[in-house]
């Protein structure tokens, strides 16, 4: 690391939690961020200005004026470009040390499957059961931790899987069946501000596991309710007959 970089980071590196071993650590990490829509476009800034080395970004979708109240890394001007540009534009602003890779496409099983190995954490800010589900599967064969984030109307909530961890709970066990479109925010609504709370905690979840410093929130829930701006914790067991995960322990 650069006498630039130790300025940089610094106050990463004056963390007794993090230290220089900390940020080295996230400098050579590698997160894939799926969804650029308000849960990864709150993530993705602080986890590129943090310095992770390579970030993987991927969204089949477009940016629509109707994106721009929550999705703050899209601006006008950006309208109609894949959101995976617009989103690596921002990164690269952000910090030139950070490789970007763009992906305009579904985050469907087989990918998945493919790209995690090469991967160190994995964010879901997708807001589509049908890829969570796809990627928990993926995420159980390889071994690959990720974090979940949901936000919808007034409510949102955030937890870390980790199967590398004996005890964890997968997301089947938390969810054993979520009908697509169940909850959906272009249907429901979103309070703006939501998503930025839930995708930041979603950012320090990963930040905290890949230094590593602190502990995750691995088998709890946490849950935000904005009307009443209140924090509620809930823990999530493993299910002995859960299909995705009771047969890979």
């Amino acid at each position: 690391m650069n006498d630039e970089q130790l300025l940089r980071y610094s106050r990463h590196i004056f963390l007794p939690d993090l230290d220089l071993d900390g940020q080295l650590n996230l400098c050579h990490s590698h997160v894939l961020i799926i969804g650029l829509g308000g849960l990864g476009a709150a993530a993705l800034p602080y986890l590129a200005a943090s310095g992770v080395g390579t970030l993987t970004l991927v969204d089949d979708d477009v940016v629509e004026s109707s994106n721009l109240p929550r999705q703050i890394i899209h601006t006008p001007q950006r309208v109609g470009l894949p959101k995976v540009e617009s989103a690596r534009l921002l990164a690269a602003s952000l910090n030139a040390d950070v490789q970007v890779i763009a992906e305009q496409r579904r985050a469907d099983e087989a990918w998945l499957l493919q790209t995690l190995p090469g991967v160190d954490l994995v964010l879901d800010c997708s807001d589509n059961p049908e890829v969570r589900y796809a990627l928990n599967r993926a995420a159980l064969q390889h071994k690959t931790p990720w974090v979940s984030g949901a936000a919808v109307a007034m409510d949102g909530q955030v937890t870390l899987f980790d199967p590398r961890r004996a005890d964890s709970p997968c997301y089947r066990c938390l969810y054993p069946q979520v009908q697509a479109g169940q909850l959906n925010c272009s249907e429901s609504g979103v309070l703006s501000p939501l998503v930025g709370v839930i995708g930041t905690l979603q950012a320090v979840e990963a930040l905290k596991l890949l230094a590593p410093a602190g502990n995750s929130l691995c088998g709890r829930l946490l849950t935000f309710d904005a009307r009443s701006t209140q924090f509620r914790e809930w823990k999530i067991s493993r299910r002995a007959d859960c299909p995705d995960c009771s047969g890979q322990r």
